[in-house]
């Protein structure tokens, strides 16, 4: 059976919107080991639309460690909006749930989500998800997409917890019955 990790930027307050305004004075070498850690597993992407459009947009310019194989691994995306795939994309229109369930089914891959916070929660809500990252930043936003919202209850076993000297919390949760 294939995995789902899903991988976010959070501020204290549980802020995961445009981690990219906030999240870079904390960036290190802790955290790229942990990011590290995350991607090289992982098979294929899985990502809702917004955060496809970003990466599209930018990775295929970014050049060194990694790039190549983001650029080339498969993505899938949750999309009823976009209508030609590029960037080694297929969408995936209806019956979400259905569909990333066939998408674990009968494989050993591992998918992996970054950002994408209404996709996760859908995932979150049907028990898809197998394991969550989170960094965790030292800022209180006050206002923002918050991950967590209206979720239904999800148990969660904590697998390993780290600070970085930065003060950011890398944790790693499995998702537990």
């Amino acid at each position: 059976m294939g995995k789902i990790a899903a991988s976010i930027y959070l501020s204290f307050d549980g802020v995961m919107e445009e981690p990219g305004l906030w999240h870079m004075p904390y960036w290190d070498d802790e955290m790229a080991d942990f990011q590290r850690e995350v991607f090289y597993p992982s098979d294929a992407l899985l990502l809702g639309r917004i955060t496809y459009e970003g990466f599209a947009a930018a990775w295929p310019k970014i050049k060194g460690e990694g790039a190549d194989e983001m650029n080339a691994m498969p993505k899938y995306v949750v999309t009823t909006k976009l209508e030609e795939p590029e960037w080694n994309a297929t969408f995936i229109k209806n019956n979400i749930i259905e569909e990333v369930t066939k998408l674990k089914q009968g494989t050993d891959r591992q998918y992996l989500i970054y950002g994408s916070g209404q996709l996760i929660r859908t995932l979150m809500d049907h028990n898809l998800i197998d394991e969550y990252h989170f960094m965790v930043h030292p800022v209180v936003l006050g206002k923002g997409k918050r991950f967590f919202m209206d979720q239904n209850q999800t148990n969660l076993k904590l697998l390993r917890a780290k600070t970085t000297t930065k003060g950011v919390l890398l944790l790693t949760y499995q998702a537990s019955e």
